[in-house]
């Protein structure tokens, strides 16, 4: 156990200690003896694009509380005992040790702890999760109204369909913990999320700017397209071997911003198949995806109101494009009123023998309708038709690319 200094930085490069917080060496903790479970569900971001969506679709408002220093609140199954802290041992009494009660930061059980303890208590309160994603609940009154919640650690996002079931939420939330409240939704793990009366766009462009400077590519000359047409990438490449580190730092924020980037879900795939040992060929295909990110920072997700919900698939596959494997990648996205809400691009696990049986693959790999069915029924929101799901072509379909203002 130790405590954690915050400090703030003078203009003469001094700095002060201001805030200080207790936390657990969890890394000497023993499995089995120090905690059994660990592990603390959280929404899914198919979900909470979905949740976007649907709020979109019923011109709702998203908003937002954020919860102060959650993991304290969490009680512990396991008797966990802590030393005294540096600088802070009671004289006389060194051999002495405190016992937990409650979950502290650095806990490996404390993400499940706080969980355990939100959920009971919104389940309390009314809620129902869903079976689909423990992240999710919801909750409806006599008139049927709903009150759906999504849960990602602290953070806490819900839209409604009655105005007065939110602001019972929140004095709830209120009194039970220590809150802030941050009203329409803006700003959630790095997506900032502009609510107009009929529409909804979600954009990445602070997150891209922060990226782009931190890999000296802010002044980059933007392209058109991500990739080249017809590249094929191997594991061997050119032989000249790059930063490993620096090759996962870039493509682990590229993978980031696939959270509302369908356009670069393929090519962020293709090269995350090689951080294990990058090569100088590898570095250039994801310095060109650089370039286009540069062009279309302002790219996002546009969600606007409709009168009916209507999804559609689409599945297609390559045929053996892995240089390295022969496997071929299978590739789904489904939409919402021509708004891609679930989307995804992989390495089949299999050697497909023809494009049939990589096509028959694929469109097994497109099952997340079920899901995708599931967890809107869940939710209150019935389809009155099946789910369609077409082979993908180019001209298919055109995404309507939109720029945040």
């Amino acid at each position: 156990m130790k405590w954690v200094y915050k400090t703030k930085v003078k203009a003469n490069g001094e700095t002060d200690r201001y805030k200080a917080r207790l936390v657990a060496k969890g890394f000497e903790q023993r499995e089995g003896y120090d905690y059994e479970e660990i592990f603390s569900p959280v929404a899914r971001m198919e979900t909470m694009r979905l949740i976007i969506e649907l709020a979109a679709q019923r011109q709702w408002k998203i908003h937002q509380m954020d919860i102060k220093s959650a993991f304290l609140n969490g009680s512990l199954d396991e008797e966990v005992y802590v030393k005294q802290s540096s600088g802070f041992i009671q004289y006389g009494k060194e051999e002495k040790v405190y016992k937990l009660t409650k979950a502290l930061y650095g806990l490996k059980q404390a993400p499940r702890a706080w969980n355990k303890m939100i959920d009971s208590f919104l389940h309390a309160t009314g809620f129902k999760i869903c079976a689909s994603d423990h992240g999710l609940y919801v909750k409806t009154n006599d008139y049927g109204d709903l009150l759906i919640l999504c849960l990602y650690v602290d953070d806490v996002i819900f839209t409604e369909s009655n105005l007065k079931m939110i602001g019972d939420f929140k004095d709830i939330m209120m009194k039970e913990f220590e809150m802030t409240d941050l009203d329409l939704m803006s700003y959630f793990l790095g997506i900032e999320v502009i609510q107009g009366d009929n529409e909804i766009f979600n954009h990445q462009r602070k997150f891209t700017a922060e990226f782009l400077k931190k890999f000296k590519m802010e002044d980059s000359n933007p392209i058109k397209t991500p990739i080249e047409t017809g590249i094929k990438l191997t594991k061997e490449g050119d032989g000249r071997t790059v930063d490993a580190t620096y090759f996962k730092q870039i493509v682990g924020s590229l993978r980031y911003l696939m959270c509302i980037r369908p356009d670069i879900c393929y090519v962020v795939g293709l090269v995350s198949r090689y951080m294990e040992s990058p090569q100088q060929v590898h570095l250039q295909v994801v310095k060109r995806i650089m370039h286009y990110i540069k062009g279309t920072a302002t790219f996002g997700l546009f969600y606007s109101s409709s009168k009916k919900i209507e999804i559609i698939g689409y599945s297609d596959s390559d045929w053996g494009g892995d240089s390295d494997e022969r496997k071929s990648t299978s590739g789904h996205c489904f939409m919402i009123e021509k708004t891609v809400c679930l989307w995804s691009s992989k390495k089949q696990s299999i050697v497909a023998l023809s494009t049939c049986e990589a096509k028959y693959v694929a469109a097994a790999r497109a099952c997340q309708s079920v899901w995708l069915r599931n967890i809107m029924t869940q939710i209150g929101f019935n389809l009155d038709v099946s789910i369609k799901i077409f082979r993908l072509k180019c001209h298919d379909m055109s995404f309507k690319n939109r720029k945040c203002s």
